[in-house]
């Protein structure tokens, strides 16, 4: 993602998701009509229209969506370095705090008076970034003024009682979320279905079918994704350490099979990835 800001408007197109982060950018994500049940590292929410979900960078996640049912979401991809140096000249470096300090988080406004205007200023945000598309032309000042609007909102909406989630939660989210926090603290070490379940005292089917249910991807699906994720980080982090050395640290039995998975998944080696990332340093 090599632009400073990506705008999507109430898309809604359906498409098949993977678990994936995307350094350097945070993100902001708008839901607004239909049905979507979201992972982000090991929580899981189930979506309500004028549900906001903000993630920094390295935060892993994944929508699970119904490819029958309507999905309509906004999505602001934005680099901090891009809109730092103006927050800096007005003071206003709280805006991105809420990325740096808590890494994710879910503001639950239903749809109240705050959110109705931060749908229309980002949809002015996207008409701007087509617009500059279509005629080739760079209106950078105008874009950023529209997305420090964006970031006011979003705090004075993170101010708000109507964030504040039930408490409760049904045993499928529970356990779901159990797993998760399981596979992101031993993802290091070899792990099975089996040797999961144990470890949480429930059977491996279950395991196994409530936590495709609640997330949309198996058990070792997820288990890679968090693998490749800490390899990308050391990759770029460790730059001098060596492929086979961050492998067998992230978990992967062996050097050609990393090799492999990384290029299956990423597009590319990973000593191009690692390339790639240091030459936008």
């Amino acid at each position: 993602m090599d632009e400073p800001l990506r705008v999507g408007y109430r898309t809604s197109k359906n498409e098949e998701y993977d678990y994936h982060s995307h350094p350097d950018h945070y993100e902001i994500y708008f839901f607004h009509a239909g049905s979507c049940r979201y992972l982000i590292h090991n929580q899981i929410f189930d979506l309500i229209p004028g549900d906001l979900l903000l993630m920094d960078g390295m935060t892993l996640h994944k929508p699970n969506i119904n490819p029958n049912k309507e999905y309509v979401r906004s999505v602001i991809h934005f680099s901090p370095q891009w809109i730092k140096s103006v927050l800096l000249e007005i003071d206003s470096m709280y805006l991105l705090e809420v990325f740096e300090r808590l890494h994710h988080c879910l503001i639950r406004t239903k749809e109240n008076n705050e959110s109705k205007y931060l749908e229309d200023v980002i949809h002015r945000l996207y008409q701007k970034k087509i617009e500059a598309i279509r005629n080739n032309t760079v209106n950078e000042s105008e874009l950023k003024i529209l997305l420090i609007q964006i970031l006011i909102s979003v705090h004075h909406l993170g101010q708000l009682d109507s964030i504040k989630l039930p408490d409760r939660k049904t045993d499928k989210l529970v356990h779901s979320e159990k797993i998760a926090e399981y596979i992101q603290v031993n993802y290091k070490n070899k792990l099975s279905l089996n040797g999961i379940a144990e470890a949480l005292n429930l059977s491996k089917s279950y395991v196994s079918h409530v936590f495709k249910e609640m997330t949309g991807f198996t058990v070792m699906e997820y288990v890679m994704g968090c693998r490749l994720n800490q390899v990308k980080y050391l990759l770029e982090m460790e730059p001098h350490k060596p492929l086979k050395d961050i492998a067998y640290e992230c978990g992967f039995e062996s050097v050609s099979h990393f090799s492999r998975f990384f290029r299956e998944k990423v597009g590319i080696t990973a000593k191009r990835y690692r390339h790639s990332r240091l030459d936008n340093n």
